[in-house]
This record gives C-alpha cells, sequence and structure tokens, in this order.
C-alpha cells in the first residue's frame, strides 16, 4: 500500500509528545498526527485521546520532499453543523418588528432618562454640607 496524500490508512501509535503523537504505518514509515488535527475539540494534551499502541484510522494530509508525513484523525470524523444564532440558546430568536422610527425614538426616550438620573446624581455629590456659602 502507497502513501498517498488523501489517502486513509490504518496505524499503530509509537509515540506521544506535547505536541502530538507518532504514529508507524503500514510499510514501516512512521507519520505525526499533529496535536490540532487530533480532535474536534480543543486538545490540551494528547494522552487524553490516545495511548501508545492504539490502533487509529488517519488521513495522510502531506507527504514532503524530506519524507515527513502529515496525518489526522480529526478530518476523518464529521464536522459539527456550526450554530445558527437564531436556534443558538444563547441567544433568543424573535422576530424584529420595531421601525426604525420606533427604534430612535426609543433610544433619544432611554437616553434622556439615562441623563437625567446622572444630572440627579452629580448635584447631590457637589452640595458638599448642604448649604451654600455666603460671602463675607
Amino acid at each position: 500500500m502507497s502513501i498517498e496524500v488523501g489517502s486513509v490508512v490504518e496505524g499503530v501509535v509509537t509515540g506521544i509528545t506535547n505536541f502530538g503523537a507518532f504514529v508507524e504505518l503500514p510499510g514501516g514509515k512512521v507519520g505525526l498526527i499533529h496535536i490540532s488535527e487530533v480532535a474536534d475539540v480543543y486538545v490540551r494534551d494528547v494522552k487524553d485521546f490516545l495511548k501508545e499502541q492504539d490502533r487509529v484510522k488517519v488521513k495522510i494530509l502531506t507527504v514532503d520532499e524530506r519524507g515527513k508525513i502529515g496525518l489526522s484523525i480529526k478530518q476523518l470524523t464529521e464536522p459539527k453543523p456550526k450554530k445558527n444564532f437564531t436556534t443558538d440558546n444563547r441567544r433568543p430568536s424573535k422576530v424584529n418588528t420595531l421601525s426604525f422610527e420606533d427604534k430612535l425614538s426609543k433610544f433619544l426616550k432611554e437616553s434622556d432618562d439615562r441623563l437625567t438620573d446622572l444630572r440627579k446624581n452629580t448635584e447631590s455629590k457637589r452640595g458638599g454640607r448642604g448649604a451654600t456659602r455666603k460671602a463675607e
């Protein structure tokens, strides 16, 4: 079996480092699964996902002129669908029924209310002891 970019082969994990895992492929060749290609989720430690002597299916990503082979497990799994903002639980979906003029008037009213509150709070702090001084 020849090693070609895009093919899927089975191999055995021979070593684990903090940046990935080495896999022995058929024919005695060794390739590297970079930590970013181990799983679809964030991988802090490769040892949480793989251990030595594990048999894994990998996709061959690259083969360079020096014979280095780049592998991926992540690209064999189905990609998770992206969440749509309208179906995302963090953001409620609601149809916007306000016109631009309604939004503008609402904004101006809220802005005036905030400015009024701000003025009240700052004026009460300027008074000192509560009475104005008489010039002597």
